[in-house]
């Protein structure tokens, strides 16, 4: 997106779109509600959030979540990634765990934008490259 105003706008949206699917997690266990949401290809937002289950910690983070609805959608592509939580202490960024930087690594490249929200305001924004340096990916399985 090289358009300043259009960027603005997909950010906002990914983040608002992780806002509201935060509200649908489903955390009985570590009462930690997180909402992720990603931009494909398309223009599309796909959003997810946190599910335990009961054979914790067996349940599936919200990024891993929105990746699935991407891929469900017939994305290839992960543009950007907006993730919401509220840290225990205010304006801590809580960033996606080492799996979830994994998976998005599948679909994204190292210059795609991670913005970390709260409930309030953006806290702090990333590459995927800055949180996953040196990242093994597709690239590394490419055949001759």
């Amino acid at each position: 997106m090289t358009d300043p105003a259009a960027a603005l706008d997909a950010q906002e949206a990914l983040i608002a779109a992780a806002r509201a699917v935060r509200a649908h997690a489903h955390a009985p266990y570590s009462r930690f509600a997180v909402g992720a949401a990603v931009l494909d290809e398309q223009g599309r937002i796909h959003a997810g959030c946190n599910v335990e289950n009961a054979a914790y910690p067996q349940g599936w983070c919200a990024e891993t979540s929105a990746i699935a609805a991407l891929v469900a959608a017939g994305g290839r592509r992960v543009m950007a990634v907006a993730v919401c939580a509220v840290a225990a202490e205010p304006g801590t960024p809580v960033t996606p765990c080492g799996g979830c930087r994994q998976k998005i690594r599948e679909f994204a490249a190292d210059d795609c934008p991670i913005f970390v929200a709260d409930e309030q305001a953006l806290v702090a924004t990333f590459t995927l490259g800055q949180l996953l340096p040196c990242s093994f990916g597709p690239a590394h399985l490419a055949r001759p």
